[in-house]
C-alpha cells in the first residue's frame, strides 16, 4: 500500500472541508490547494500550499485554468512501480501527489433551477476537476481519490489506523465512484445542452442517460426475483413516483411502483377531480366528478370485485371524506398531491397502506419521451397523448351520436390510451363501466367489457383502441346494449362494421386516432 504524503484538495462543496483538512494535516500530509478551497483552509489555520506555487504559473481566465499543468498531472499519473515514470518526474522536478480530493462544479444543481441562463450553465461545466479525478482514478493503484464529503470520515479513519495508507480495496472503490460520477456529469451536460442547442432533435444519435438508486425493493414482480428502484437524474419533472414522498405504510414493491405510475398517468390527463383504480397496470375503474371523494367512490364501484387490493391515483388533495371512502376498502397504495392532516391520520390507522404525496398539482406534462427496454436495445417514442378534436370526428352511421355520447367518447378516449391492447372500454358520462383489456382478439375484449359492465352496459359508449377487423366486435357490443361506438377506422372491412352498427341502430364515429399500448 502506498503511503499518502501529499494531497491536492480543491472542492466546490466545502461541507466538512476544514475538519478533513485538519485531519490530513495532523497526519503530516502536505496539502496543495486552489482558489476558495485554499482560502478556507488557510483561514482555518490549516497549513496549505497554493497550486500556483507548485506550477509556477498563476491561475488565469477567471479560474478556468489552474490545475491543468504537468506539475499536477505528472504528479498524479506517474506509476510508482515504473522506474522510467519516476525518473521522468524527478527530471522535471515534479513531486508525486498521493491523494486527490475534488468535487465538481454543481452543474446538475445549476441547470435544475427553472430560471437558469445558458451562460450560467456553461460556467458550471467543470474542466480541471474531472481531469484530476479521472487521472487519479486511472492511477488508483498508487493514488487515492476522494470526491464526496461523505467519504471524508471513513477515509480519514483508515489513514489514521494504517499509517497514512489506504487499502487496495478502498482505493478501487473510490476509483469506481469517480468513473460513475464523471459518467453522470457528462450525461447531465449532454442532455441539458442537447435540449438547449438542438431543441428540434427528438432522437439524438447517442442517447445518454443516468439513474440514481433510490433503494432495493423486497423483490421483483415475483418473490424469486431481486429488484431495485432508480430515479432518472435528468428527467426534471416534479411529478413522478420516483420524486413522490412516501408518508406511511409498508415498503413500496416493484408492482406497486408500476401501478402507481399507471394511476398517476391516467389522472394527470384530467382537469376535473378524477380517480383511477388500478389492478395489474390496467384501470378497473376511472371517474371524474364534482369532488374527489365522489370520483373515487364511482371509480371503485365500477368493478368493486377487481378493485380489491388496488392502487389508487387521485388528482386532488385527499380530504377526510375521501379518506373514509378509501379506508373502507382494501387498498394497497394511494398517490395524491397532498393529504389533509386529519385524512392522513385516518388512513394511517391502516398499518400497511402505502401513502405517497407528489407535492405538486397532478396534471399532464407535454413533450416527454417514452422508453421501453428490450434485450439489446431501447425503444423511444413521443408522448402517446393526442387531444381528441370533437369537431373532426367522422360520423359513419345513419344515426348520429348525441352530445352526451360525444362527451363520453372524449372522456373514454383519454382513459383508453392508458389500457393494454387490445382494449374495449365502455363508458357512461365521465365514468368507466366496463374494461376489456389485453386480449389477443378484439371481440374477446368486447365480450369481457360487457361482462364487467353488466346491466350498466345498456346505453353505454364503446371506445376501441383500434379498428374492428370484423363485424363480430360490433355485434358483441350490440348484444349488451351499447348505443354508440368510437374507433379509429381504417380496416379493409370498415363497411361491414358500419353496416352492423346500422343494423343495430347504433351510432359509430371514426376518430382516426389509434391508441395501442403494449
Amino acid at each position: 500500500m502506498s503511503k499518502v504524503r501529499r494531497a491536492l484538495v480543491s472542492v466546490s462543496d466545502k461541507t466538512g472541508l476544514v475538519e478533513f483538512g485538519k485531519g490530513l494535516s495532523e497526519l503530516g500530509i502536505e496539502i496543495l490547494s486552489t482558489g476558495g478551497t485554499h482560502t478556507a483552509l488557510e483561514k482555518a489555520g490549516v497549513p496549505v500550499i497554493g497550486v500556483s506555487d507548485v506550477t509556477k504559473f498563476p491561475e488565469m481566465l477567471d479560474g478556468r485554468v489552474k490545475t491543468l499543468h504537468p506539475a499536477i498531472h505528472g504528479g498524479i499519473l506517474a506509476m510508482r512501480d515504473k522506474e522510467e515514470h519516476m525518473e521522468a518526474i524527478r527530471h522535471h522536478g515534479i513531486e508525486p501527489i498521493d491523494m486527490v480530493v475534488v468535487n465538481l462544479y454543481p452543474f446538475e444543481a445549476t441547470v435544475a433551477k427553472p430560471d437558469v441562463k445558458l451562460e450560467d450553465a456553461i460556467e458550471n461545466i467543470d474542466i480541471g476537476g474531472p481531469s484530476m479525478i479521472r487521472s487519479a482514478a486511472k492511477n488508483h493503484a498508487a493514488v487515492a481519490v476522494v470526491t464526496s464529503p461523505a467519504q471524508y470520515a471513513p477515509v480519514l479513519k483508515e489513514l489514521k489506523e494504517n499509517d497514512c495508507r489506504l487499502s487496495e480495496e478502498t482505493r478501487s472503490k473510490l476509483a469506481l465512484e469517480v468513473f460513475r460520477a464523471t459518467a453522470r456529469y457528462d450525461s447531465a451536460i449532454s442532455q441539458y445542452l442537447g435540449k438547449k442547442l438542438s431543441p428540434s432533435e427528438l432522437f439524438p444519435k447517442d442517447l445518454t442517460m443516468s439513474f440514481e438508486k433510490l433503494g432495493d425493493l423486497r423483490y421483483g414482480e415475483n418473490p424469486h426475483q431481486k429488484a431495485a428502484f432508480y430515479k432518472d437524474l435528468f428527467d426534471w419533472t416534479p411529478l413522478s413516483v420516483a420524486t413522490a414522498d412516501k408518508l406511511h405504510g409498508k415498503e413500496i414493491s416493484y408492482c406497486n411502483v408500476i401501478d402507481l405510475d399507471a394511476a398517476l398517468a391516467i389522472v394527470s390527463d384530467f382537469e376535473k377531480p378524477t380517480a383511477a383504480v388500478i389492478k395489474h397496470t390496467n384501470p378497473s375503474g376511472v371517474a371524474s366528478a364534482g369532488t374527489i371523494a365522489e370520483a373515487f367512490r364511482v371509480a371503485y364501484n365500477a368493478d368493486s370485485l377487481s378493485a380489491f387490493g388496488c392502487v389508487v391515483g387521485l388528482n386532488r388533495p385527499v380530504d377526510m371524506e375521501t379518506a373514509k371512502e378509501i379506508g373502507s376498502h382494501f387498498v394497497e397504495a394511494v398517490i395524491a398531491p397532498s393529504y389533509d392532516p386529519d385524512a392522513e391520520k385516518h388512513l394511517e390507522e391502516k398499518k400497511n397502506i402505502r401513502l405517497l404525496r407528489t407535492n405538486v398539482r397532478v396534471k399532464r406534462e407535454d413533450g416527454r419521451l417514452f422508453m421501453t427496454k428490450v434485450k439489446g436495445g431501447l425503444l423511444v417514442q413521443t408522448d402517446p397523448y393526442a387531444e381528441l378534436d370533437r369537431t373532426k370526428l367522422k360520423v359513419v352511421t345513419k344515426r348520429r351520436p348525441t352530445e352526451e355520447e360525444i362527451d363520453a367518447m372524449v372522456f373514454g378516449v383519454k382513459v383508453c390510451r392508458h389500457i393494454k391492447s387490445n382494449t374495449i372500454l365502455l363508458v357512461k358520462g365521465e365514468r368507466t363501466v366496463g374494461v376489456g383489456a389485453g386480449q389477443m382478439s378484439r371481440v374477446d375484449s368486447a365480450k369481457i367489457a360487457g361482462i364487467k359492465a353488466g346491466p350498466e352496459a345498456r346505453g353505454s359508449v364503446l371506445v376501441s383502441d383500434a379498428f374492428f377487423p370484423f363485424r363480430d366486435g360490433v355485434d358483441a357490443a350490440a348484444a349488451v346494449g351499447v348505443s354508440a361506438i368510437i374507433q379509429p377506422g381504417g380496416s379493409i372491412k370498415d363497411d361491414e362494421a358500419i353496416a352492423a352498427a346500422d343494423e343495430h341502430g347504433m351510432s359509430m364515429v371514426f376518430s382516426g386516432l389509434r391508441l395501442f399500448k403494449h
